[in-house]
Order: C-alpha cells, then structure tokens, then sequence
C-alpha cells in the first residue's frame, strides 16, 4: 500500500495518488514470470559435466575397461572355437592412454530434451608371443545420453540423464602403426572383436560414471541456488520450484523470499508458474533473472524507511543560510526565527520503488521533510511531502551487484502542514532539492556500498559479472573478457 502518515491540517487528501498510481502501474504484469530464473547454456553444461567426470575419475574407469573378458563373452556360440585360436596369442590386451574430448550438447527436435556427447579417445595395447612389441590399437567411441526434465510424484519434477548408450556410427577401431603382415593380421581380428565389445563396456561402466556425474552436477547448481544473498541484516533466499529445457537452454526456475536476521520470512514472492515467461540467453553463458519486485525488495532492504535530523548550520552553513532566505519570502517572522540549532528533519516513509523506461533506470521514493527553528521547537514550521526521483546507477565490482543512486529531483512538493500560513511550497523547490542531494542521497549511497553478492559468478567459473534492465527485471550475467 502507498501512504504516508496523515498529520493534523493535511492540505489536500489526493496527496501522492500520482506517484502512488505510477508505481502501480511500473509493476504490472511483474507476476506473469517467476521471482528468478538461473539460465545455463550449453558450455555451462559442458564445463560443470566435463569436472564432474574428472571427479568420477572417469579416464581410470576408460583404463579398466575389461576388454579381454568382453571380447569373449561378445563372441561366443559357434564362434567360440575360432575366438579361442584368436586370444590364444594374446597374453594381455587393455587400455594404456584415455581421454575425453569435448563434450557436445545439442538440443533435441522437440526443444525440451538435450543430447550429450561424450567422445572418447583411446589406446589399447596387447602382447603376443610371436613377437616383443606391443601392438597398439587407436579406438575411437562415442557415449550419449538425454538430458529431458521428469516428473515425479505430487507433481515434483527434476532434470535427469537417461538413454545413455554409444553413438552409433561413432565407433572406429584401427591399427595405430603397421607391423608385419602376421601381425596386421591378428590385429584385424582383434578389431573385429573389440567392434561389439567396446559398445557394450560404454553402456556397463562409463555410463554409470556419467550418471553419477550428471547427478552430482545437477545437486551442485540447486545448492547453488540456495546460497542466501546478504542484505544486512536480512537475507534474499532462492527456492528452486522446477526445471524448464528450452531448445539449448536449462532453466531453473526459482521463488524467492525475504528473511530476517532471526530467520523469519518478511516478505515471500508470488512463486505462480502457471504462466511461465522464461528469458533468453543471447549468446551470454548464464543469466540469473530477478524479477523487478525482487529487486525492489532486496534495495529496501539494504535502505528501510529512517528518519534523519540535521543541524543544518553546523553541517552545512550555506544551505542553511539560503533555506533562511527562501523562508523569508514567504514569511519573513519565521525566517527571523531560524537559530543556528535549527533542524531538518527527514524522514523515508516508503520503501524506494525502481522505474525502467528503455533501459534506463530511476529510483522513486516518498519523503516527508520538516524545518524546526531550533532544536528545542516542538512544532516544525511546515511538514512537506515531497515525490522525488534519483537516477539509479548499477554497475559491478567483481561478483558484487553495486547501486548508486546519482543526482535527484522533488518531481512535486505538497504542503501537508503549515504554521506560519499557506504558501506555495514550490517556492522552496530548489533548495529542498539541494537539501536531499546533500543530506539523503549521501546517507543512501553509503549503505548500498556494500553491493549485492552474486555468489553463483564465481561459482560457475566467472571472474565478475555485468548486468542489463528491461522493463520487469534485472538481469545479471557473466561479464565479457
């Protein structure tokens, strides 16, 4: 609700209804998309998967790989006699060098379905007693896998990996360095043993390995997500709600709440996705989307309604001496009156409210601001009501979300009370102004110094972060080297 407290002889009772209304409507149509939305493209996905199967210590389960044993099992029936007078002369056979090439993640037809590929890349070797060399073998594979979003019981849903086989057409197996033709010649039979043998191991260990890593990636960014964002005192904390594919794009949508340093919930987002307005990534790695209510929030936050008083002539003189003479217009007893403890007292009422219009950014907020004589007056000399406007500039500082609000305009000044008569307070524009800029903004901007962290950056492998407004959110992403 919009409102400022009502004190006696209120000049008029559609006070602020302009400003109240243009807030209003600032933040309609802020439901029609979740709180927050963390957007990871596909080299998000390659880079985080790609570690987590070196964690698995994927390479040494490529090493172990069983190749004899399959071999025999793959060939057996009537081929068994002529599998035995093949392995015969083998002493050993296994991998001796392995390796993962860059994995490739490519939507499905349908958009909501991602294929990964895993290439490998890989050199068996095998001992024969016809000869002291070691016969190397260059084998080339390839495992895949769908990504697809499933749901589960009460409606719960998750990202899994499933259908995780080779690719067919990815296999070549080949001589690494030619021999002798008795030789080349027991190598092509072990080729052609090793054709239905080495899809068969892809499927039975490096599937599981890749599982394992999928899962383990996947637990990774929802603890991501849950890493409470410091606003002084209270925390911003993300709720993951559920997963979204969008062609090559992993959205994970998210609500959002305000907490108290006690833990209690202040403030909980409207977390409806029954009508999803998911972002696009444009050719950015990751984005993390926070709806502009949010945003609102977590700056009120860091800036909740306070009350300032000044001794306006000891800390700033000059405007103190041209308050005087702006008073003395419109009443010259009451400029008489103003004694070197006179007092400014301003006071925040409302939370600050962000306005975007074509990218371009301003912060609104309701003041009220009153002048005492002196510091012992009870009664100010008027009490004004004053909707001002500060640019707001966001910038960043490594993973920090920084916000400074530059210059400001008293876009109007209502005359609430009055005790040394009705006047037109728009007289005292100006120097209100220079008041708020030289008292308010300075107070404001030093308790936004402290930026918002943006953890999820660094996390994702990010050294600092940029951002970008559009008209219902803010929008952070990597920043570009």
């Amino acid at each position: 609700m919009c409102h400022l407290p009502t004190p006696k002889k209120m000049a008029s009772p559609r006070t602020f209804t302009f400003l109240c209304g243009l807030l209003a409507a600032n933040l309609v149509g802020a439901t029609l998309s979740p709180p927050a939305v963390l957007s990871l493209g596909p080299e998000v996905i390659k880079q985080m998967l790609t570690q987590k199967l070196k964690d698995h210590d994927a390479i040494n389960t490529l090493q172990q790989l069983p190749l004899l044993s399959t071999m025999k099992e793959s060939a057996g029936g009537i081929f068994s006699r002529l599998v035995k007078s093949i392995l015969k002369h083998i002493i050993w056979l296994k991998v001796t060098s392995a390796s993962i090439l860059q994995l490739q993640v490519q939507p499905l037809d349908d958009g909501r379905e991602l294929m990964i590929h895993v290439p490998l890349d890989m050199v068996a070797g095998f001992n024969t007693p016809l000869v002291k060399t070691i016969v190397e073998l260059h084998m080339e594979v390839e495992a895949q896998a769908i990504i697809h979003v499933e749901t589960g019981e009460r409606d719960h849903t998750r990202l899994v990996l499933s259908d995780c086989s080779n690719t067919r057409g990815r296999l070549r197996i080949s001589l690494l360095h030619k021999l002798s033709f008795l030789l080349n010649s027991l190598a092509d039979k072990v080729i052609r043993l090793l054709v239905p043998a080495l899809p068969k191991l892809v499927k039975s260990e490096l599937c599981p390995v890749i599982k394992a890593a999928f899962e383990d990636m996947y637990a990774d960014l929802l603890n991501l997500t849950k890493v409470p964002v410091s606003l002084n005192s209270d925390h911003l904390e993300f709720d993951f709600m559920s997963p979204a594919i969008d062609h090559d794009v992993v959205h994970l949508i998210l609500g959002a709440k305000l907490v108290d340093s006690e833990g209690k919930v202040t403030k909980l987002f409207n977390d409806s996705v029954d009508s999803l307005n998911l972002p696009s990534l444009h050719y950015t790695p990751f984005s993390l989307t926070m709806r502009k209510d949010v945003v609102n929030a977590a700056v009120a936050a860091l800036l909740p309604p306070e009350e300032l008083m000044v001794l306006l002539d000891y800390v700033l003189p000059e405007t103190a001496r041209r308050l005087k003479s702006s008073i003395k217009v419109i009443s010259e007893k009451a400029a008489n009156q103003l004694g070197p403890t006179q007092i400014v007292k301003i006071l925040t009422q409302e939370n600050p409210e962000l306005l975007v219009d074509q990218g371009n950014a301003k912060v609104a907020q309701l003041i009220m601001l009153e002048v005492f004589a002196t510091n012992e007056a009870y009664r100010p000399f008027f009490t004004l009501g004053i909707e001002a406007t500060s640019e707001a500039q966001f910038y960043t500082r490594g993973d920090l979300l920084m916000l400074n609000f530059n210059k400001i305009s008293s876009d109007r000044i209502h005359l609430m009370n009055s005790a040394i008569g009705l006047f037109n307070p728009e007289l005292l524009k100006d120097i209100i102004t220079k008041i708020l800029a030289s008292v308010l903004l300075p107070n404001e901007n030093g308790k936004l110094r402290s930026g918002i962290s943006v953890s999820m950056v660094n996390a994702l492998g990010f050294e600092a972060a940029s951002w970008s407004l559009t008209e219902d959110a803010l929008v952070v992403t990597p920043a570009s080297s």
